[in-house]
């Protein structure tokens, strides 16, 4: 892997990372079916040269940091970022809780699941629309002037919400679902290029009809010796120089496939191609 971006200024990453979510049970929730597999997904993708490694309290919940732990620990010269503001009640049900008192008891487990004395990457999983949004990044941000955060990331945001909690503290992230067939966020992507964001699209690889047998996805993948995810992942690298995709899988196969996307080079007019698909 050759394209690097800086995060926050001063965390140097490899552009394709990698989302633990999948290390879980069914419905994201308890541990993996096969634990072996997943302890050996995550050193796998750190011999493969990914060196950033998304996951979250919820998922499990707690189990995919602990796991983290297992297999990484220490983390040496690797950035392992969480999120907190999603509460559960089972597999498959999400619950937004962004009271200021909760998110520094969620740090709080975090830090102690990671094993580590501060997160390189926190991320406020969704904002509550219970809360303000104000109070949410400005808990955030007292946690960072403590010393638990290096750099506050957000997930699923408008561009509204982004300069709201930019006003408040420095936004080192955002994270929302963003793939070659969904570009609803393509306004925010284009706020996170002009002001040197990390844009992390989650479900990078959807791509659903474009994919299918015989469709235009399928031929330009042909085309280029690469699956159709490979090929919608380089989209993704090709789409802005902020973009850090983390696709997420519990198979090594798909893995080392997906990793090796990062040496796919799309010229001009490919890049045009498969924008147009979408």
């Amino acid at each position: 892997m050759s394209e690097t971006f800086t995060l926050g200024g001063d965390l140097t990453v490899n552009r394709l990372g990698y989302g633990a979510m999948r290390l879980t049970g069914q419905g994201i929730w308890g541990h993996p079916a096969d634990r072996d597999n997943a302890i050996a997904v995550l050193r796998r993708a750190v011999e493969l040269g990914i060196d950033f490694i998304d996951t979250a309290d919820s998922y499990g919940p707690h189990v995919n940091e602990e796991l983290i732990r297992e297999a990484l620990h220490p983390y040496d010269n690797l950035v392992i970022a969480t999120k907190a503001g999603l509460i559960r009640t089972g597999p498959d049900e999400w619950h937004t809780l962004g009271k200021p008192a909760y998110l520094r008891h969620a740090l709080e487990g975090s830090l102690r699941r990671l094993g580590v004395e501060r997160v390189d990457l926190f991320q406020l999983h969704r904002i509550d629309p219970e809360v303000p949004l104000e109070d949410q990044v400005g808990e955030l941000k007292k946690l960072q002037d403590e010393g638990k955060i290096r750099h506050i990331g957000l997930s699923e945001v408008d561009v509204e919400q982004l300069r709201a909690a930019q006003a408040v503290a420095p936004i080192a992230s955002v994270q929302n679902m963003y793939n070659l067939a969904n570009r609803q966020h393509e306004a925010v992507l284009d706020h996170t290029t002009e002001n040197g964001i990390a844009f992390i699209p989650w479900y990078p690889v959807a791509t659903g009809e474009l994919a299918r047998p015989g469709g235009v996805l399928d031929a330009a993948a042909k085309e280029h010796s690469a699956t159709p995810a490979q090929l919608a992942l380089a989209w993704l690298l090709r789409r802005s120089p902020v973009v850090v995709p983390i696709p997420g899988t519990s198979s090594l196969t798909h893995l080392e496939e997906n990793t090796a996307a990062a040496s796919i080079s799309l010229t001009d007019e490919s890049f045009e191609k498969l924008s147009a698909l979408g």
